[in-house]
């Protein structure tokens, strides 16, 4: 199988060129050439070690025996690597055995190594959000039993949420919590699709589960989060008796199948003992916290499986070899060409181009903002960053998703019938990517999120924040030869979106909140457009001036002569296509969309459930 992952140019100019690194002390060990070091450290460890176990974990999966879960036997030397790497704690502190990285070049290293293999790298991403809820929330000898030994990926972790009744409903949930005469206390309930559930990787596994105490008020709000261990842990940090954290069964799942998705039972076969993690009935919003990290990693899940499968399909598509050029007419001496030369295979590797590099520069941008967060004494300036987070995160999770499987799509189609076929990556990537549009709340519930509860943060400031964001970026392009008309485009559509998201704001606290909410994913969806446009108008306005100096022009002619010598001017000029393609042939279909949420019909609310059809 070919090793390809991530376009290694355009990682490098969205780092280097578009975003530039947060300037701190904190950072500044963290030169060009160190982080360029990192970026190929972290590429040879994704082909290396874990693209080989890309296969396997799809075609041997996980299984349960006898009571016991054991992953690809692939799987434990990579992840051996892994931690002895310090890759699970890269961006966490050095205090914690972290290795202090800030989080955008985090993105970069994680782009390479989930698109090796994301069902490997889920097993990092849950136990890095459960160690950072014991970081967060847990007394000391919490965090000296736990934290250290998770960060190092000695021990996993997981998040027990969901349960078979409840659903995305959590409150409903029945797992109870009993508060014993010590002060712990006894876990009992069952928990189902727990990724990395369980599993041979590591000696133990630290599972934070949301439980009811007795007596606590139902709903949400007598919610509570536990620290369960797999085994127990002796006061010297040795491990003790299993705690009856029972594994009942593993799913058969579409995709990702090296991945352990369980079901667990707890206290069914004798007493399972949890702690205290935080305050009573706070369960929720302090998970929150890890599921705002998981919903950002589901996005980068996305976003690497579509990489992964755009460079594959670019890859067949330059090799594969069928038909004449459309120009060539009826000429008998024609030669066969390379796919890539038809007019639909290239409109295809340009959408997806567009979106994949949109990912990147939003999910790295994503990342700059939390080290700004983390980094600067401008109180204004970190709520007000804080804040453009909470905003973007469901576009990162939602429309990112969204897009992944789209990409995966047309990733199948380039191959054609081989991509339909396991011995080729994009039929497995199409069937992982499925997975991300459901994890941590379904795309429709951060849809709901946006309208419900983004668009009236602080008075309606965060929204207007990241909108100011976006103005700032189009006032930039105005002065730029070669962007101009883009900007102006932009610039219309932002407007709209500023006054559309007035109308649905209002809308959903009035008495027409149920017509409101069936329109909150288009709105995620037009919201999403607007933000990658935002991305390829600033890609656009960095690679422009660069272009013109390379190429002596910006003229078609003069920049088509110099590309085929210098791979500068071409991948500039690849930066410019990307954003006239988005913005010209892509957003347009925004508007549509935007005036069917503004009408507002109410189809959706009218149709009776009868109405949809019978057996």
């Amino acid at each position: 199988m070919a090793q390809l992952i991530a376009d290694r140019r355009d990682v490098d100019f969205v780092i280097h060129e578009q975003l530039g690194m947060v300037e701190h002390k904190l950072f500044e060990e963290f030169n060009k050439k160190t982080i360029d070091l990192i970026i190929s450290e972290a590429r040879n460890l994704a082909i290396k070690e874990i693209l080989p176990t890309f296969k396997d974990g799809d075609e041997i999966g996980c299984k349960l025996e006898n009571g016991k879960v054991t992953v690809p036997e692939s799987f434990q030397q990579a992840w051996k690597i892994y931690c002895e790497g310090e890759w699970l704690a890269m961006c966490d502190s050095p205090e914690v055995g972290g290795q202090g990285m800030p989080k955008l070049i985090g993105a970069a290293a994680l782009e390479y190594m989930v698109g090796a293999n994301s069902a490997f790298m889920l097993y990092y991403g849950m136990t890095h959000g459960a160690a950072k809820l014991v970081e967060a929330f847990g007394n000391e000898e919490q965090k000296k039993l736990y934290m250290k030994k998770m960060f190092a990926g000695e021990w996993g972790g997981t998040m027990l949420l969901t349960e078979s009744e409840a659903g995305s409903d959590v409150g409903a949930l029945t797992t109870s919590a009993i508060k014993k005469e010590d002060g712990t206390y006894s876990i009992q309930g069952a928990k189902i699709f727990i990724s990395s559930g369980d599993h041979d990787l590591c000696d133990n596994i630290i599972h934070p589960v949301l439980a009811r105490i007795e007596g606590a008020p139902e709903g949400t709000k007598g919610i509570s989060l536990f620290l369960v261990p797999k085994y127990h842990v002796n006061e010297d940090g040795s491990l003790g008796e299993f705690n009856n954290v029972v594994c009942t069964g593993l799913e058969h799942k579409m995709g990702i199948h090296g991945n352990s998705t369980a079901s667990l039972s707890l206290g069914e076969k004798g007493e399972c003992i949890g702690t205290l993690l935080g305050k009573e009935n706070k369960g929720m919003p302090e998970m929150f916290q890890m599921m705002n990290e998981s919903r950002a990693f589901v996005g980068m899940q996305g976003f690497a499986v579509a990489s992964a499968s755009y460079m594959y399909a670019l890859d067949y598509a330059r090799n594969r070899i069928q038909g004449k050029h459309l120009l060539a007419g009826k000429d008998p001496e024609a030669k066969n060409v390379p796919i890539i030369q038809h007019p639909d295979v290239k409109r295809q590797l340009l959408n997806m181009k567009v979106y994949t590099e949109g990912m990147r520069s939003l999910i790295y941008y994503y990342g700059k903002c939390s080290d700004i967060v983390h980094t600067t004494e401008d109180e204004q300036l970190k709520a007000d960053t804080s804040a453009l987070i909470e905003v973007l995160t469901p576009i990162v999770k939602g429309y990112i998703t969204d897009k992944s499987l789209e990409v995966c799509s047309h990733g199948v189609q380039v191959y054609g019938g081989y991509g339909y076929v396991s011995e080729f990556p994009v039929e497995q990537l199409m069937r992982d990517s499925r997975i991300f549009m459901i994890y941590e709340g379904t795309n429709g519930i951060q849809a709901m999120d946006l309208i419900g509860r983004k668009l009236s943060m602080n008075k309606g400031a965060s929204f207007k924040y990241f909108i100011d964001k976006i103005k700032k970026t189009i006032e930039q392009a105005r002065g730029i030869e070669g962007v101009k008309e883009l900007a102006e485009k932009l610039n219309h559509a932002v407007s709209r979106l500023e006054a559309l998201a007035l109308e649905i704001g209002q809308r959903a606290k009035s008495e027409k909140a149920f017509n409101a909410y069936s329109f909150a994913h288009p709105f995620l969806e037009v919201t999403g457009d607007i933000t990658f446009a935002w991305m390829h108008l600033w890609r656009a306005s960095v690679a422009a001036p660069k272009l013109a100096k390379k190429a002596g022009s910006l003229d078609k002619e003069a920049v088509s002569a110099k590309a085929a010598k210098n791979k500068d001017v071409a991948f500039y000029a690849g930066q410019i296509a990307s954003a006239k393609f988005f913005i010209n042939t892509l957003l347009p279909s925004t508007y549509g969309k935007m005036d069917a949420i503004s009408e507002g019909d109410s189809c959706v609310e009218d149709i009776l459930d009868v109405s949809f059809g019978s057996k």
